[in-house]
């Protein structure tokens, strides 16, 4: 199965594409998270091949990416924004009819949260709250893991580690440089049965792979959780994550521009133990996220047949069979 999603990835996504003219160009979203790689590799593929779209793709982090929209109207299309990441910035577009969120591109949604290794909860069960944390700093290594620099959670967790004085209680906080690191600090104490202390969130394939237990930071508040997502924030409070929306959201300029192709993204959702198990697939397999992509589509076409025209359909399993 990798040897023929292999010669998929580097055959097929390279394939000419089929002239449209209802279709030009289309920019979107890639952020630097692995499924959201995935969703926009697929997503690519799909309006390359079924509608003949000329699409860039646009790195970006979630902040960058609704600053973007904010002051330039671009991308057309961004994927895998997670709602409560966003800040007021978002809502403030969407209020002024310049973005609308077409869908819920992943279902149920993201988690969000701190956590310890369920080894560590069960031999210290005091660690499954934030009060125990702080109390026992030791026995989790002394350091809580945070977001790099841009994701929205550095935001959030900024606020909560300096409303909660982490520092003060003898836990140093670690900004990793990149999500690969974060992803790695807690594989390497997981395999070593260390501790470890850190945010993280899912679909992803660590908490996939790892039994990881939540730590309860206290009950959600919707006003302070919304105040902590602003760097700015003069008195942050202490909030639980809530369940996210994770969205598609589309500039109205290119909804007006390509409706066809905004309904195409309207579809666009995929089942959260679904995504799991693609990210487990890439993982185990080595593979790169296009691997990954071609992969979801020559394995779920049921999953995907049904978000297309059927025009689009037909030209996509010719091309996949």
């Amino acid at each position: 199965m990798r040897k023929t999603a292999i010669s998929l990835a580097f055959g097929l996504v390279a394939l000419p594409v089929t002239a449209q003219a209802d279709c030009g160009e289309v920019s979107i979203t890639e952020m630097n998270w692995v499924s959201a790689q995935v969703v926009t590799t697929v997503a690519s593929f799909i309006m390359e091949q079924g509608y003949g779209c000329q699409v860039t793709t646009v790195p970006s982090d979630t902040v960058p990416a609704v600053t973007s929209l904010a002051e330039n109207g671009e991308p057309d299309i961004v994927t895998e924004l997670w709602l409560n990441s966003t800040g007021e910035v978002y809502e403030r577009l969407e209020s002024e009819g310049k973005v609308e969120r077409v869908a819920e591109v992943l279902q149920p949604g993201g988690v969000e949260g701190w956590w310890i290794p369920t080894y560590l909860a069960e031999a210290h069960p005091e660690l499954t709250t934030i009060e125990g944390v702080m109390a026992n700093p030791d026995l989790v290594g002394g350091r809580f893991h945070n977001c790099p620099s841009g994701w929205g959670c550095r935001i959030v967790n900024d606020n909560l580690t300096r409303a909660l004085d982490l520092e003060g209680s003898g836990i140093e906080i670690f900004n990793h440089g990149s999500g690969e690191t974060l992803a790695t600090s807690m594989a390497a104490a997981y395999q070593s049965e260390e501790p470890w202390f850190g945010y993280y969130w899912a679909p992803t394939v660590v908490l996939g792979k790892f039994d990881m237990t939540r730590v309860e930071i206290g009950s959600y508040d919707e006003g302070i959780h919304a105040a902590n997502q602003n760097a700015d924030a003069a008195s942050p409070g202490v909030s639980d994550f809530p369940a996210a929306p994770v969205l598609t959201s589309v500039t109205a300029a290119f909804k007006e521009r390509e409706p066809e192709i905004a309904e195409l993204m309207s579809n666009i959702s995929f089942e959260t133990d679904t995504m799991n198990s693609v990210l487990a697939w890439k993982d185990e397999n080595g593979a790169s996220a296009e691997e990954a992509a071609v992969y979801f589509l020559t394995t779920h076409q049921d999953v995907w047949a049904d978000w297309l025209s059927d025009d689009a359909r037909q030209k996509l399993s010719n091309v996949l069979q």
